[in-house]
């Protein structure tokens, strides 16, 4: 019975001494910790499409796939709608335009739809009311949107002043518009 006690405390401190020693590894080799991948370095592939002709020319070794998209191109094909896989020219440049202005055009992707402003303004009155009943409960107070608000007129009369006297714009202090804070009594009378 004595020799069981001391080879069961050989065997456990054989593991403790195993286990302290191994970090993190024997739990790793075990199948003890989950390692998700990582989102950002997961990447998809163009999809394989069959030329338009039968001319193929053979690839060149070391040399990108020509329907690979850079990440940058993938990220800005998805804001503006465009097909990951095609570049389609934003609009079409007029003949009297300049080879830079036809550039950055070409470059631009697609264009805003026409009534972009009204689907602007409309999704933010929208979201600007779209409160549930407990967010009004929980979040009672108003607060006031942050920073400050600058008087334009006395601003705009400030720096011709500036400019009048030969000064820098950033002579004298920014006159603001200072915002009434309320009380909840205030608002009950």
């Amino acid at each position: 019975m004595n020799t069981k006690i001391i080879l069961r405390g050989v065997a456990a401190g054989a593991l403790l001494l195993v286990a302290g020693c191994s970090g993190g590894d024997l739990s790793r080799t075990f199948g003890m910790t989950r390692d998700a991948p990582d989102e950002f370095t997961v990447t998809t592939r163009a999809p394989l499409s069959m030329p338009p002709d039968f001319t193929l020319r053979p690839p060149q070794p070391g040399a990108g796939r020509p329907q690979e998209q850079s990440t940058a191109q993938t990220a800005q094909a998805t804001v503006t709608g465009a097909s990951v896989f095609t570049a389609a020219p934003a609009q079409a440049a007029g003949p009297n335009d300049s080879a830079g202005l036809q550039a950055l055009l070409s470059a631009a992707g697609q264009p805003a739809p026409a009534d972009i402003r009204s689907q602007v303004d409309a999704d933010a009155a929208h979201s600007a009311n779209d409160h549930t009943l407990a967010e009004t409960l929980l979040f009672w107070q108003t607060k006031s949107p942050p920073g400050t608000v600058v008087d334009p007129a006395q601003e705009a009369a400030r720096l011709r002043e500036n400019a009048a006297l030969g000064q820098s714009p950033d002579t004298g202090d920014t006159p603001v518009i200072k915002r009434k804070t309320t009380s909840f009594f205030d608002n009950l009378f």
